[in-house]
């Protein structure tokens, strides 16, 4: 665990030695000048573990939320930047860029900085973009059909704010859905900011009932806290646990795998059985690992989320190498399957390569 831990820290490390250097050398600027921006581009990139360090709760809310941007986009950033100096420097090598270029270059400069916000320009218009996604949910077991409204992920505190969640809102209220799914991530590192900012009040807007599990996040932030918080919002959370749509649809709730002592899917769906025969099943699993369980305990389709799907490329890639599905609708003999991008995100609001997203799934 620690090696991992230090190689996590290494590789990112690495990428700072690497961009810093190369900004050094393409600035067209005095030392002095060039070091100061060395050293508030390292600045910012150390930002996000002196927030978690320091503790953001203990700040002025508008100040949280400044450094928890920086923090937490200095990364995205960073990985970018890394990215267009190897290009470059791949260039330079098949000259097809001069040496020149790289070097106290005003044109260089101005190409890097240009390029950079074009794609965060980007990325931040297209994560507000919010996609519909239809889909149907064939199960043969419904005396008639019912509508929901699945959602993962939305990471509400520093960064989602309850402005974000009352566009949500809005926007899930007019599709008139029978129930909505939330498969974990309500929250975001801590419950302080939705608390102070009351965003309970928004959730008991929304016009159908809410049912959710927890995610990783949702414990990150202190399980017990994010447990009252769904309780004050109108939410019922299932725990290993499961609610009941329009009498003829169940809705089963799987605790994190955070909780080492939770229930199997076989465990929970024997117990289902023995309840309910044999209705109509949807899971809520927030991370997507070991997706044949669902498959051989029978359930007729899993809702999952967690892996944002990189949120941008080419993370993404490497979120395919890790699941089975990382992205998307996916099938294992009779189960369906649907692992979401998120609505929200984690850290920048940015999306390339990905996109944010809502489901609205007709079961029958």
């Amino acid at each position: 665990m620690r090696t991992g831990m230090l190689f996590f820290l290494l590789i990112p490390l690495l990428g700072c030695i690497y961009t810093g250097w190369h900004v050094w050398r393409i600035l067209p600027f005095a030392a002095v000048w060039k070091w100061m921006v060395v050293v508030a581009m390292l600045m910012c990139f150390l930002q996000m573990f002196i927030n978690y360090a320091i503790g953001l709760d203990r700040m002025p809310m508008s100040l949280a939320r400044v450094l928890y941007a920086i923090g937490t986009s200095s990364l995205i950033i960073l990985l970018y930047f890394f990215m267009l100096f190897v290009v470059m420097d791949l260039g330079r090598l098949f000259r097809l860029i001069p040496a020149s270029f790289m070097h106290d270059s005003v044109a260089g400069s101005l190409t890097v900085a240009g390029i950079m916000l074009a794609v965060f320009i980007y990325g931040n218009v297209h994560y507000y973009n919010k996609v519909r996604v239809p889909i149907n949910i064939e199960t043969g077991k419904l005396a008639s059909p019912i509508r929901l409204a699945m959602i993962s992920d939305l990471h509400l505190g520093y960064h989602n704010t309850r402005r974000d969640l009352a566009k949500w809102v809005d926007m899930l209220n007019k599709e008139n859905v029978d129930a909505i799914l939330i498969a974990g991530d309500i929250v975001d590192i801590d419950v302080s900011p939705l608390i102070e900012e009351n965003m309970a009040e928004e959730f008991k807007r929304l016009n159908a009932p809410v049912y959710a599990c927890l995610g990783n996040h949702d414990y990150l932030a202190g399980e017990p806290n994010s447990e009252k918080f769904y309780q004050e919002s109108g939410i019922q959370l299932l725990r290993d646990s499961y609610a009941v749509v329009d009498s003829q649809l169940v809705i089963i709730g799987r605790d994190d795998r955070t909780n080492r002592q939770r229930k199997s899917i076989a465990q929970l769906m024997n117990a289902l059985a023995r309840e309910q025969g044999k209705s109509a099943t949807i899971i809520l699993d927030h991370q997507p690992y070991h997706l044949e369980e669902a498959e051989q305990a029978g359930v007729d389709f899993q809702f999952s989320g967690h892996t944002h799907y990189g949120q941008v490329w080419p993370i993404s890639w490497i979120e395919d190498m890790i699941y089975e599905c990382a992205f998307g609708a996916h099938q294992r003999g009779n189960t369906r399957y649907y692992v979401s991008s998120g609505l929200g995100i984690w850290g920048g609001k940015f999306r390339i390569g990905t996109q944010s997203e809502y489901i609205i799934a007709t079961v029958e």
